[in-house]
């Protein structure tokens, strides 16, 4: 829960400077203030949400404990500090602060230390589980990539400071594309795929997607991010043969998004659960958000437009596809942690509620709804270069995601539980921000 509490915090922190004007599209991608947006974004939100999603899943996944629960506490306290420590050093390389481009290589190496405490921690989870199965292949893929996005951006700190020498100047001045697919493609987006499948599986009763099958999309899909990484790190060394690389990892990708998409339709087509969920219902808004990602990607390549919209596309994927699907999981995973909590204990020896007696899916719903509605505004906008437009609907997105925020802090408070069973004989009251074990 302290992940979570966190994560949304950067979260509503960074839509709060989109709708102000700090970063793109208001200034250069390249510029100090973007990349502060970004790495809030990338590392703020999206990672310390799936880390601390991780944690409570992947025990689950492989049906063991988790390797040491004591690392949580400090992973957390050094990727807080690291990433407060490199957005300082990223705010005075803009002029905003006066402290030191020597912040930089300090957030970098505290970042590194929390990421190697949540990847020992899960990667020896699933180690000791082995031979991994299902979605547990591509937590595994996924943490690889993590580890190869951190030793990139730890490249580029030190550069930034001014202390890369010629070899890592050469990589700052190529690589930046190969860390963002690294880290969105690869981290992020395979373990949000393997995830998915089981999480969909999960909550709609569903038949598990075919291993051969799943095994498939993470073989075409870390083809595509490593081709990517890989082959890019050696064209850069080479000077030559990046828009091949590239073409050929995209090609991968696309095959892999057409099979994940494929076992996504089965899940929805053959699930037992016949009235979806508020969850899964999203989710489906997420996974739709990918494929548009997608869609718009080959269409921005196919026009040679793609470097002049790559924010745009960046965004889809970002806010769209990936905060879509775990503000969607969250809704869920919230309320059933808050149940295991507080009911678990006392379930066959007094009356308790549901898990979905905990929400309140209407009005959850309209939220949800706003969100990826002025998701999809905030891309055309971007599309077609209308930076003030953008901001007006990130603030209408800002709104929405502080009423979904709030309905997570409701599902903590069982403020919408019946008063009869809200509280029943041997049961406690949860605590916001993290859970009892």
């Amino acid at each position: 829960m302290s992940y979570f509490a966190i994560a949304v915090a950067w979260l509503i922190a960074a839509e709060a400077l989109m709708s102000f004007g700090f970063g793109f599209p208001a200034a250069d991608l390249a510029s100090p203030d973007t990349l502060v947006l970004v790495h809030i974004v990338c590392i703020g939100w999206l990672s310390m949400a799936m880390c601390g999603a991780l944690f409570q899943f992947v025990p689950v996944l492989v049906g063991e404990p988790l390797f040491d629960e004591r690392w949580e506490m400090p992973a957390l306290a050094l990727l807080t500090a690291g990433l407060a420590t490199l957005l300082a050093g990223f705010l005075s390389l803009g002029g905003r602060l006066p402290v030191g481009l020597w912040l930089l290589p300090v957030g970098a190496a505290l970042l590194a230390a929390g990421f190697a405490l949540v990847v020992l921690d899960l990667g020896l989870t699933i180690w000791r589980a082995r031979p991994p199965v299902g979605p547990a292949h591509f937590v595994f893929a996924g943490l690889i990539f993590l580890a190869a996005t951190v030793t990139l951006g730890s490249v580029f700190a030190w550069s930034l400071s001014g202390h890369g020498g010629k070899a890592l100047d050469a990589v700052l001045a190529s690589a930046v594309p190969l860390h963002a697919t690294a880290g969105l493609g690869g981290w992020l987006t395979l373990t949000a795929m393997g995830v998915s499948y089981r999480l969909l599986s999960m909550f709609m009763l569903a038949p598990e997607v075919d291993g051969r099958s799943s095994r498939l999309t993470l073989g075409l899909g870390a083809a595509a991010i490593g081709v990517a990484v890989a082959g890019g790190l050696l064209t850069v060394a080479a000077e030559t043969g990046l828009p091949i690389v590239l073409g050929a990892a995209a090609a991968l990708s696309l095959a892999a998004l057409a099979l994940y998409g494929r076992d996504v339709v089965r899940l929805y087509r053959n699930r037992r659960r016949r009235r979806l969920e508020l969850n899964t219902r999203m989710a489906a808004y997420g996974i739709a958000s990918l494929v548009a990602a997608a869609l718009l990607g080959g269409a921005l390549a196919t026009t040679g437009s793609f470097a002049a919209h790559v924010g745009a596309f960046a965004f889809l994927v970002a806010f769209g596809w990936l905060s879509g699907l775990v503000l969607a999981k969250l809704y869920k995973i919230v309320a059933f942690l808050t149940w295991l909590e507080t009911y678990g204990p006392a379930m066959g020896r007094v009356p308790t509620p549901r898990v979905q007696d905990l929400v309140a899916e209407r009005r959850a719903s309209k939220w949800f709804a706003v969100y990826f509605a002025c998701v999809w505004g905030s891309t055309a906008a971007l599309l077609v270069n209308q930076a003030l437009v953008f901001r007006g609907i990130n603030v209408v997105m800002l709104i929405a995601t502080v009423g979904i925020v709030q309905e997570l802090i409701r599902t903590r408070q069982l403020a919408d539980v019946a008063a009869p069973l809200r509280l029943p004989d041997g049961t406690q009251a949860p605590r916001l921000l993290y859970s009892r074990n």
